[in-house]
């Protein structure tokens, strides 16, 4: 993000102005964490799909499962109903996750319109 003055424009960059500028970096930030923060749980759902089928398909009554640093033998039952509330779990907390990713780009589209009204070309909010 650079400010005002490379283009040669006079106005005057005021205290509320760069409280704008402030917050669009803060959201700017947060909206890249949420990024990595969606895709770790896509992935952690993929794996937890696969791992539930992977259970479904075997025929061993007992199965080998991760607590923690170590494998314990649970019955195949537990572990599927195990398997289950980490994906209901990982949903619920993806959905959080897409929720204030929607906000926030709401919010810097706002900031934006705000922005680019006021300095024009003296200001550039978008990423190379």
């Amino acid at each position: 993000m650079q400010q005002a003055g490379a283009s040669g424009s006079d106005t005057e960059v005021t205290w509320e102005d760069q409280q704008n500028i402030n917050k669009f970096g803060r959201l700017n930030n947060r909206f890249h964490e949420l990024e990595d923060e969606i895709k770790m749980a896509k992935e952690t759902n993929d794996n937890l799909e696969v791992a539930s089928n992977e259970v479904i398909l075997t025929d061993d009554d007992i199965v080998r499962f991760q607590i923690g640093e170590v494998f314990a033998h649970v019955p195949k039952e537990e572990v599927e109903s195990r398997i289950e509330e980490m994906q209901e779990g990982t949903s619920k907390i993806l959905e959080k996750l897409e929720e204030e990713k929607e906000s926030i780009i709401v919010e810097m589209a706002e900031l934006k319109k705000i922005l680019y009204g006021k300095f024009k070309d003296s200001i550039n909010l978008e990423e190379d």
